[in-house]
C-alpha cells in the first residue's frame, strides 16, 4: 500500500487538518488541467494521505450512511487529542457507539474517524 485517498470540498484544508492532527507535512500539490491545485500529499515519510478537492463532494451523514472505510487513530492521551482535534476543526457528533473504547469525530469535510488510546 502506498497511500490513502480522501475526497473533500477543499482538499487543501483537509490536507492541512490531517498534517496538523498527525504532526505530518503537506509535501506536494498537484494541479488540475487549469493549473489549480486540487490534490495534496500529506506524509510522515512512511504513510501518505492524498487529499483531493471534489467538485460535487457530499459528506456522509453520520450515523445514517454506511461508510466504505474510516480512519482509526490512536493517541497516548485521548482527551488531549480530542480537544486538539476539535480546535483544528473536527466536530464531535452526538452519536457515540464506542462507549469507553473509542470516540467518533468528524473531520472538517464531515467524514467520520475514530480516536482511541494507543495500546
Amino acid at each position: 500500500m502506498t497511500s490513502y485517498a480522501f475526497w473533500a470540498p477543499d482538499g487543501r484544508a483537509l490536507a492541512d487538518f490531517y498534517a496538523a492532527a498527525l504532526g505530518w507535512k503537506v509535501t506536494e500539490e498537484y494541479p488540475d488541467e487549469h493549473g489549480v491545485p486540487t490534490a495534496f500529499l500529506v506524509t510522515d515519510g512512511t504513510t501518505t494521505f492524498v487529499c483531493y478537492t471534489a467538485k460535487r463532494f457530499k459528506a456522509p451523514e453520520w450515523p445514517r450512511d454506511e461508510l466504505p472505510f474510516h480512519l482509526d487513530l490512536a493517541f497516548d492521551d485521548v482527551e488531549t487529542a480530542e480537544r486538539r482535534l476539535i480546535e483544528l476543526g473536527a466536530t464531535k457528533p452526538d452519536h457515540q457507539p464506542g462507549g469507553a473504547y473509542w470516540t467518533v469525530l468528524l473531520d472538517p469535510s464531515g467524514q467520520p474517524f475514530c480516536i482511541s488510546a494507543r495500546s
